[in-house]
């Protein structure tokens, strides 16, 4: 019995082999479109038009060219059920055995800067989607190929048959996946160019929230060695390691949060955290000089730690940084002195951060017992003109110049945060208690470790201080002047609280809150 294949790609990738294969190994008879038959015919190999074999020539510009009785009754047919067999011959049907398909290329083309409406509407493949969803559907009887990788796996379980049916499986759920997700890229493109109606009125999000991402990487394990893990979307299109072992989960998510503070900054910066948090930050007129102001904010925590910085790591940089233990440092650059220097460190991870990378995630996801919540990222700092000053004093220009620095990086603090700073300096950082005040004395605390001076200091808030207690706090550790957002019943307190001791205090507005 003639066994037919159908292969309509835009990715042609290996297909002349994998064609040339299933004619000539096989016994294959090959049914194409367009330029995949094209090329086929090309290399010598024999191709029916989908036209001929239809007996309907392709209409619309190629819009109509595969949505046939022929073709998804091929696909469909269940080989084990006579009356569909006698359909199949009343109909003059030939039986589909195996498609190769894979889709317009629609989330590149949206992907493009200025692509044109057109042209996007054009790149909705029907046509494909809809052989595949056929042919998977029918997968017991049709092996069914979406993805070039694939070829390879095809071509030996047709000659291990007792291999096929567990391929095939497989291979549909793929195509299940891969459909999944290009219906998702058309929908969120559609909710952001025409979703006006579909917007829910208070919050301004879809009324259904679509997304799909394909498997970066397989991870060893989750925050924990118990728990498995897996990463998923274009993390990897954003960053490329230079050397050391392969990143984990908490690496991952250490990554994110690094590269979001560093991005705060336009001057030479060194950013140290642990477990997400800053616990040192600082920028001078050059990388040497921030990182020797940072890492005397902490000198235990930063220990197996992440090191972030913005302008290109340097040689001078890289020794001193060798001198600790580190998992993970993140820069624009490495200077070729600096590779050598680390490289001898095999298990540090070196990764190149792309620039403005920053910019690329608009909306953070979090899962939640039955669904996710959906939030656009905390990108909005706010300007210091928008910013109010409560007290009788006012801050120097030295006090707002180490508030603005102690802001940045409070916004990227656990809550409850609280950072003291001097110049541009980070001095001390409480984070993650349970009562504000408690976060001011552990900031406090580790300033006193690390042997740094509180007089004169300025301390950020992300969030309100609700009582004077936090406020008083810090004026008895030596801070001069407060920011915060402001909006507590007993901002009147806190307040009176700053100017009896002489404080200068500034309300943002703005609330940092960082679960």
């Amino acid at each position: 019995m003639e066994k037919l294949a159908l292969l309509s790609v835009s990715d042609k990738r290996g297909l002349v082999d994998f064609a040339t294969a299933l004619v000539r190994q096989h016994g294959y008879r090959l049914l194409s479109t367009g330029g995949t038959a094209r090329q086929l015919l090309e290399a010598g190999l024999p191709v029916t038009e989908v036209g001929a074999h239809t007996g309907f020539p392709e209409i619309m510009e190629g819009r109509v060219k595969t949505l046939h009785p022929k073709i998804h009754g091929g696909l469909l047919c269940r080989r084990d059920k006579a009356d569909h067999l006698a359909q199949v011959a009343a109909h003059d049907i030939a039986l589909i055995d195996l498609v190769v398909v894979n889709l317009y290329p629609f989330e590149q083309t949206v992907a493009k800067p200025h692509v044109e409406r057109e042209e996007v509407i054009e790149n909705i493949d029907i046509g494909g989607p809809s052989m595949l969803r056929s042919a998977a559907k029918n997968h017991e009887s049709v092996t069914v190929v979406c993805d070039p990788d694939d070829y390879a796996a095809v071509l030996a379980a047709l000659v291990a048959p007792d291999a096929l049916p567990a391929l095939r499986r497989r291979l549909a759920l793929k195509v299940f996946q891969r459909t999944a997700r290009y219906d998702a890229a058309i929908a969120q493109y559609f909710e952001q160019q025409e979703a006006e109606p579909d917007l829910d009125a208070l919050s301004g999000f879809p009324r259904r929230w679509t997304a799909a991402y394909d498997k970066a990487q397989a991870l060893r394990y989750g925050e924990n060695p118990h728990q498995k893990a897996a990463l998923y979307g274009t993390f990897h299109d954003h960053f490329s390691q230079l050397q050391g072992k392969e990143l984990s989960y908490n690496n991952i998510l250490d990554l994110t949060s690094a590269t979001y503070l560093i991005g705060e900054f336009e001057r030479p910066t060194v950013a140290i955290l642990k477990h997400t948090n800053p616990c040192g930050v600082a920028s001078g007129e050059a990388l040497i000089e921030a990182w020797e102001k940072a890492y005397a904010t902490d000198r235990q925590a930063p220990f197996g730690g992440i090191i972030v910085v913005n302008r290109t790591l340097d040689g001078l940089l890289a020794a001193a940084i060798a001198e600790i233990f580190t998992e993970v440092i993140i820069a624009p650059r490495f200077s070729d002195e600096a590779r050598t220097i680390l490289g001898k460190k095999k298990n540090l991870r070196l990764m190149v951060a792309r620039e403005g990378m920053g910019a690329d995630a608009l909306q953070e996801v979090r899962s939640v017992v039955g669904g996710v919540l959906v939030q656009d990222r905390d990108r909005h700092l706010g300007r210091r003109e928008e910013f109010k000053v409560v007290t009788r004093r006012q801050p120097t220009e030295a006090e707002w110049a180490a508030m603005l620095f102690a802001w940045k990086v409070c916004k990227h603090v656990k809550s409850n945060a609280i950072v003291y700073a001097r110049g541009e300096q980070t001095l001390g950082v409480g984070a993650g208690q349970m009562a504000r005040v408690d976060s001011s004395r552990i900031a406090v605390w580790k300033a006193g470790e690390a042997g740094l001076d509180l007089k004169g200091s300025v301390v950020a808030s992300e969030a309100l201080f609700p009582f004077a207690d936090g406020l008083i706090a810090a004026a008895d550790a030596g801070a001069t002047c407060a920011i915060q957002p402001g909006g507590s019943v007993r901002d009147a307190e806190v307040i009176q609280a700053a100017d009896d001791r002489g404080l200068a205090m500034v309300f943002t507005g703005i609330r940092h809150f960082r679960h």
